[in-house]
């Protein structure tokens, strides 16, 4: 069996639209928008995708060995 990660199933679908949602806002936003506030979408979409990765990596370690003697 696996390990879990930090993260539910729930909190897992919600980063994952967050970063789409993030992703996928700052070129847009770029587009339209003459300031370089797009910039802030960009740097939540890197942080939310960190979330993610750390989550990933925490639920792929393998679950430590019960040694009992």
């Amino acid at each position: 069996m696996r390990s879990v990660g930090f993260l539910s199933e729930r909190q897992r679908r919600l980063a994952w639209l967050g970063f789409f949602l993030a992703a996928f806002q700052a070129p847009l936003a770029a587009r339209l928008i003459d300031d370089a506030s797009w910039f802030f979408a960009v740097v939540v979409a890197l942080v939310v995708a960190t979330v993610i990765l750390a989550d990933d990596a925490q639920r792929r370690r393998p679950e430590p060995a019960d040694y009992t003697e």
